[in-house]
């Protein structure tokens, strides 16, 4: 992610369930109370008919596992979900989120009915949640009918309802946050670069020592569009559907910019590290100044896992930084569409939020208001801030509209890739 956090691109590893198993859940999906297909909050007694038709369902969760704080997470999830729900989650291990759209695109394809499906619940965002909404696979609006939606902070979080510029129309539940950040060693780089025009004096003066992920790599991508976003003379106009006129203009000062940076980053700009965890470990090493990630707590988790020193420190650039929120969303075709929303709604609960936003766990900031929260709830999350972690949090800068990545990627990769 988030984790996707990148929650799309990859290949999920996909086991066949068992047939009982199947049946059980369509049975009880077909139960599933009307409101559910409404976008207001629902009554008690409402809730409580999809809690009832929930228990016995499994749940199929289709979420990247190149995590293993995450995957452990997830674990924890499942127990608790079990115990308290009776619901039984299983996260199908995947690589790449755009794999699971187009298994849901050739279901549609095939003429799968609406509890046919062998996706359940999809942790997503960006252009997959954009095709997956563009072409009806989605179940919903739901997310704002989950009773747990009422602590997710609208005002200060606007990205819980705009995904990539895309209105989410209730068809997926925020879950986690994230902002695109760097990292470096403070002994080794004390004045750190808060724009890209300080990252290319700074690469200017050190070369060879400043990289970024190789497109479409998801942090490489996140780069492109924080310089795009930087140097764009219109930034609305990212905000709307890509055309060619618009990319040839809007990204006229972003290969300019590259043009002059790529000599001076790491083996001349000819080749680039494939992905984050590359250049984290090779800044660790010292071989890099600095490294990228989407989640502002990165740094301060390898800190307390000790696989980084505590003179790490994690900063945004000082006039805003990409940003956005990762979600899970519900196939139209889902089997397990009552245990899917009573598991995203336990993932907004104030307790789950908190476990996941902790260092120690896994560190993805929550998505809810925590100063609007009944004390007992806001007692959950910690105020005590950990090395590594972002001082000062600049402001968030929208993603351009999700069809400009696909466009993006392929202009970069025909000037650039070797």
């Amino acid at each position: 992610m988030p984790l996707q956090s990148r929650p799309h691109r990859a290949n999920p590893i996909y086991t066949r369930r068992h047939a009982l198993t199947m049946l059980g859940a369509a049975s009880a999906a077909l139960s599933l109370p009307a409101f559910a297909q409404l976008s207001t909050p629902p009554t008690p007694a409402a809730w409580a008919d999809t809690e009832r038709a929930a228990r016995g369902q499994t749940v199929f969760f289709n979420a990247w596992a190149g995590s293993e704080r995450i995957n452990a997470y997830l674990q924890w999830a499942t127990a608790q979900l079990a115990a308290q729900y009776g619901v039984k989650l299983e996260h199908v291990k995947i690589a790449d989120t755009a794999d699971v759209v187009k298994r849901v695109r050739a279901e549609k394809a095939a003429g799968r009915k609406d509890v046919e499906g062998t996706v359940d619940l999809v942790w997503i965002n960006g252009e997959n949640f954009a095709q997956m909404k563009r072409e009806a696979l989605l179940f919903g609006p739901f997310a704002e009918t989950l009773p747990n939606f009422q602590y997710v902070d609208l005002a200060g979080k606007p990205t819980t309802r705009i995904d990539a510029s895309i209105p989410t129309d209730g068809m997926e539940a925020p879950w986690g946050m994230a902002q695109f950040t760097a990292f470096a060693d403070s002994q080794r780089l004390p004045e750190r670069p808060q724009n890209m025009a300080e990252l290319l004096a700074l690469a200017q003066r050190q070369p060879g020592r400043i990289s970024y992920p190789r497109p479409p790599d998801f942090h490489g991508t996140t780069f492109l569009k924080q310089a795009l976003s930087e140097l764009s003379s219109n930034p609305a106009a990212l905000r709307e559907p890509v055309t060619a006129a618009a990319l040839d203009q809007q990204t006229a000062p972003l290969w300019k910019f590259l043009d002059t940076l790529h000599p001076a980053l790491w083996r001349g700009g000819k080749q680039f590290p494939q992905n984050a965890a590359a250049i984290r470990q090779m800044m660790a090493d010292g071989e890099l100044l600095l490294a990228w990630t989407f989640n502002p707590n990165e740094a301060a988790n390898e800190i307390a896992a000790q696989r980084l020193p505590a003179t790490v420190v994690s900063w945004q650039f000082a006039k805003g930084s990409i940003g956005n929120t990762h979600f899970v969303a519900i196939p139209y075709n889902a089997r397990a569409k009552a245990g899917a929303q009573v598991v995203a709604n336990f993932l907004l609960s104030p307790a789950a939020q908190a476990r996941k936003a902790d260092i120690r766990q896994w560190g993805d900031p929550t998505v809810l208001n925590v100063a609007a929260l009944p004390p007992t709830d806001r007692a959950l999350f910690s105020a005590t801030a950990m090395p590594g972690q972002v001082a000062t949090t600049a402001p968030t800068l929208p993603e351009p509209h999700a069809s400009w990545v696909d466009a993006l990627e392929k202009a970069w990769a025909q000037r650039y890739a070797r």
